[in-house]
């Protein structure tokens, strides 16, 4: 799957997110096999491991956090990788720059990748000393004994009893367990993106099996999420810009995963998930995976069935032709939005209709000649809060309406907003005070006429 698609360049950082469970481990093994000296196709690039431990969302007692970690460690460290073990509790000391598009730098054509192979194979060939610093990162055998851990090996921190005790206030508040399940899905992507970012991975590996995304395609139809199947499934997502999402599992069903990690005894480590022992009925998402896999059980065609429907979706971003999303993104997801409040008509329109008609607050005289959000006497500097320019009385409504449509579904279950992250509720305030400032600027900008532009462009 890599090979055909020929999206990662030789010598580049991958990180591979592991979870514990069958699919993610068997993931592993396969890139540590294709690492190895005696591979047929030899794998490339330098990978790493990630493990996010979600002990205190799932019910775990800390004893049982702990033994979990004991586990997780002893087999990355069989592995050799570089690894990463982040606990769920430092979404609350994220920045909100993770929640920002960064352009990805041109890959380049075929050629390009051909000219980094030929680059690679000789520096493969240099002399000694040179070829056992270059093969010294990824590529242990099988039987290798791992070394002591490195600088780029990094264990999560003990998270504080206050850190533990708001992110178990902010999944008790969640009224349904479907929100709570999208709700700890979105924390783990922005965990991952913001240590692919941090530690210079342009690539991020998840162990999505064919089975699974067959299950997780029918359940973002429920959910809302029809216009963003194409990246939520796809073998490449792009949404985040600099560091790209891919799925190289995804045409193996769990059958054939099970099989591959009882032949080659693949260790895994079993934690109790937050739907664990929950009834067929209690979420979308469990109701969804008990019809596909009865029905599979039925006709053995069903999950390949979607599998190849989900292949034939384009990724095509409203008024735009390219591969990647434009315009305004989710706040949550980073999907581009969906809703379309021009046209009352539509579903997304009536959605947020109420929002488009509520009238903005009229700011004082004083507002003209005092800036928004600026510094003065005894006031710190930010949002003003409140009335004024900078936002709507209500802050669920400031918060609301940067979010897709299957986002304002979910978060409808959420009563109250202030539980949320501190680098959510940040770029949610600050893409509000942007908006204000270019709609106050927006009449003293001078834009070019067609004419001009046709004439700038050719």
């Amino acid at each position: 799957m890599l090979g055909k698609n020929r999206l990662i360049f030789p010598g580049e950082k991958v990180l591979l997110a592991w979870s514990g469970g069958p699919s993610s481990s068997s993931m592993v093994w396969q890139v540590l096999e294709g690492l190895s000296r005696d591979s047929a196709k030899r794998l490339r690039f330098v990978p790493g491991v990630i493990y996010i431990d979600e002990g205190a969302v799932c019910g775990q007692s800390p004893e049982d956090r702990a033994q979990t970690l004991v586990e997780v460690k002893l087999i990355l460290q069989t592995v050799g990788f570089p690894w990463h073990i982040i606990a769920l509790e430092e979404v609350f000391s994220l920045p909100p720059s993770v929640l920002r598009y960064f352009a990805q730098e041109p890959t380049g054509t075929e050629g390009a990748y051909k000219a980094a192979v030929d680059s690679f194979l000789q520096q493969q060939h240099a002399p000694a000393p040179g070829e056992e610093q270059l093969s010294e990162p990824g590529t242990q055998g099988l039987q290798t004994p791992a070394g002591p851990p490195t600088a780029a090996q990094t264990e999560a921190r003990p998270p504080t009893a206050a850190q533990t005790e708001a992110l178990s206030r902010l999944f008790d508040s969640v009224k349904t367990l479907t929100a709570k399940e999208e709700l700890l899905q979105t924390l783990r992507t922005h965990l991952i993106l913001h240590v692919a970012r941090t530690h210079g991975y342009s690539k991020v590996m998840t162990g999505d099996s064919c089975t699974r995304l067959a299950i997780k395609l029918m359940t973002n139809l429920a959910l809302g999420r029809g216009a963003f199947l194409a990246w939520d499934t796809g073998f490449s997502d792009e949404r985040h810009g600099d560091v790209v999402v891919v799925r190289p599992m995804r045409d193996h069903t769990l059958k054939e995963v099970a099989f591959y990690n009882r032949l080659f005894g693949v260790p895994s480590v079993f934690t109790p998930a937050i739907d664990t022992k929950a009834p067929e009925k209690a979420s979308i998402h469990r109701l969804m995976e008990a019809f596909m896999l009865r029905l599979q059980a039925q006709f053995p065609s069903t999950v390949s069935t979607v599998y190849r429907t989900s292949e034939k979706l384009l990724k095509a971003p409203r008024d735009s032709s390219a591969g990647v999303p434009a315009g305004p993104r989710c706040l949550l997801c980073m999907c581009t939005l969906d809703i379309d409040t021009a046209d009352s008509a539509t579903a997304f329109g009536a959605q947020t209709s109420h929002l488009s008609q509520t009238p903005a607050p009229t700011p004082p005289a004083t507002a003209l000649t005092t800036p928004c959000c600026s510094a003065g006497e005894g006031r710190p500097q930010g949002c003003c809060q409140g009335a004024g320019p900078c936002g709507r009385d209500d802050p669920r409504a400031c918060i609301i309406e940067h979010l897709c449509y299957g986002c304002r579904v979910n978060i409808k279950d959420l009563p109250s907003l202030d539980p949320l992250p501190p680098y959510i509720l940040a770029e949610a305030q600050l893409r509000r005070q942007r908006a204000w400032v270019a709609q106050e600027i927006q009449e003293y900008l001078i834009e070019d006429s067609d004419e001009e532009a046709h004439t700038g462009e050719s």
